[in-house]
């Protein structure tokens, strides 16, 4: 059935249940017995499901209008018992009504059994004429009819009037001051519905700031209401997705499924935060192949995204699968759009062969394979790296045939020279050969007089086309960034923008060392 469908997908919509009853009403037979359960049961599922909601005054409204058409005044002082005690828009006017109702009838027509023998024996205590009543048993209830003085008659029902009407007070006294503790959350939500069309910023930090009040306020029913309200308005803001789940990680296992599969099938299905959050919390929960399988079929639906890929490949390598982690990682490498994302899976993949797999050969050849298709100074800087952590003395060849590859390469020259003067610090500190040191250093004050000679000509009129220029100088800022001191990573700096930051001191000044050549 259709509007069984839609109150599944929205259970808060009270417009959708009001249609749906009136729908059973004129669709069910009313000469049959069971037609008045159905719909008091259809009622019952209708407020149990929306009836929290600050704005489902209508859907308490119908329930109690039709009670009331039936003559079921005891089911309608129940249902007023449950309502007087909801936060609602028109709490005020429901007091209003349940103080006619009770007005307006008998007592022994609208209380219960129970309530109506316990409040004579209350009111015949006080008025001391309770004694006969007294021996009763206890489920018979006296009725007012035993009294037969006109006057007595009008005065008990009266003062049952008032207790009534007096003990729901309190109870409407407490939830009015729960109401204006959030009416004016209330009134800044400004479009309850779904829309396409973005959200003010006032009204999305108008949410957040009721769902931290109510968090903490309110009781687990009344926030998962408010998180349902609110994610109907706010479907396509990904955030509160997480935020819903993340409460209900403290509540409901089956709870945080829903919502993350709501989100991720129906709301958000090219958002990919909310699948990496489903995908990790499914792996919590045990379930590697669910895990696997959301990140697959997401990667698929968006691919070339590096957070995704690189999200599987963790996941494997976290199950020990190795093999399939350095997998992926090759085909990413393989089907990178531009010579700048394969270099990027390319260090990827070094460092696992390296740090995990503890195999220096390996990560060198594909390093270096990668400098054939890439001559990016990152490449180089985290071919270095891998060199470096190993024993310096076995890898000093290694070491210098990578400052040879960067310096012979066509880097702009303030990178070679970067590269270049790294090399001789290099062979100062761990070299073992004092002509190799002074062989660098020559090669470096040859590099030197080349970069002079360039600016030269560009202080000459010959300047470097803008673009070029630019290019050359973030390139040096970068690789000076990285270079000096030991080569070793900051393991902090873990983003995808930009790959690996090596944080370094400034590189040495050799001119304080070395005098420059005579001229």
């Amino acid at each position: 059935m259709a509007y069984r469908q839609g109150l599944q997908e929205i259970p808060l919509s009270v417009d959708l249940w009001i249609h749906y009853i009136n729908f059973l009403k004129e669709s069910l037979d009313p000469s049959e017995p069971e037609t008045e359960s159905q719909l008091r049961s259809a009622y019952e599922h209708a407020v149990l499901a929306a009836g929290t909601d600050f704005r489902s005054d209508r859907l308490w409204e119908a329930y109690i209008n039709w009670e009331t058409e039936l003559g079921n005044l005891r089911e309608v002082t129940a249902v007023y018992d449950r309502l007087l005690g909801i936060p609602t828009q028109l709490y005020s006017h429901h007091f209003q009504r349940f103080r006619e109702h009770i007005q307006n009838n008998l007592p022994k027509q609208f209380l219960s059994v129970d309530e109506f023998v316990k409040l004579r024996r209350e009111l015949a205590s006080v008025n001391g004429h309770g004694g006969e009543d007294a021996s009763l048993e206890d489920d018979i209830p006296p009725g007012i009819e035993d009294i037969t003085d006109p006057a007595k008659l009008i005065t008990e029902i009266e003062n049952m009037r008032h207790r009534v009407i007096e003990s729901r007070q309190e109870v409407f006294n407490h939830n009015e001051h729960e109401v204006s503790k959030r009416w004016t959350f209330e009134e800044g939500i400004k479009r309850p519905y779904f829309h396409v069309k973005p959200l003010e910023k006032a009204q999305l930090n108008n949410w957040k700031e009721y769902l931290d009040f109510e968090i903490e306020n309110g009781t687990p029913e009344r926030v998962a209401v408010l998180f349902e309200r609110c994610l109907v308005a706010c479907a396509l803001y990904e955030e509160f997705w997480v935020k819903y789940a993340k409460y209900l990680e403290n509540h409901s296992i089956e709870g945080v499924r829903h919502v993350y599969m709501k989100a991720c099938t129906v709301h958000l299905p090219k958002k990919p935060t909310v699948h990496l959050l489903w995908s990790a919390f499914e792996e919590q929960q045990g379930n590697i192949e669910e895990a696997r399988g959301i990140l697959k079929t997401f990667e698929e639906t968006v691919p070339g995204l590096a957070m995704v890929r690189l999200r599987r490949v963790s996941l494997e390598r976290r199950h020990g699968n190795l093999e399939e982690a350095e997998s992926l990682l090759r085909e990413a490498i393989k089907n990178g759009k531009t010579a700048s994302v394969s270099s990027f899976y390319s260090i990827k993949l070094a460092r696992l062969l390296f740090k995990v797999q503890k195999s220096l050969q390996r990560a060198r050849e594909v390093l270096l394979e990668a400098i054939e298709r890439d001559e990016s100074p990152k490449l180089y800087l985290n071919l270095l790296e891998i060199e470096f952590s190993g024993d310096l003395k076995l890898n000093e060849e290694h070491i210098l045939s990578c400052f040879d590859r960067a310096v012979n390469s066509s880097l702009p020259v303030e990178t070679r020279i970067s590269f270049s003067q790294r090399k001789v610090e290099f062979l100062e500190d761990f070299g073992f050969d004092v002509t190799r040191l002074m062989t660098a250093y020559d090669e470096h004050q040859s590099l030197l007089k080349k970069h002079d000679s360039l600016k030269r000509k560009a202080e000459n009129g010959a300047q470097e086309p803008e673009e070029k220029k630019q290019r050359a100088e973030d390139t040096t800022v970068e690789t000076g960034q990285m270079m000096g001191g030991d080569m070793q990573a900051n393991q902090s700096a873990y983003n995808y923008s930009s790959w690996y930051q090596y944080n370094y001191q400034n590189p040495w000044s050799y001119g304080q060392y070395y005098p420059p050549p005579p001229t």
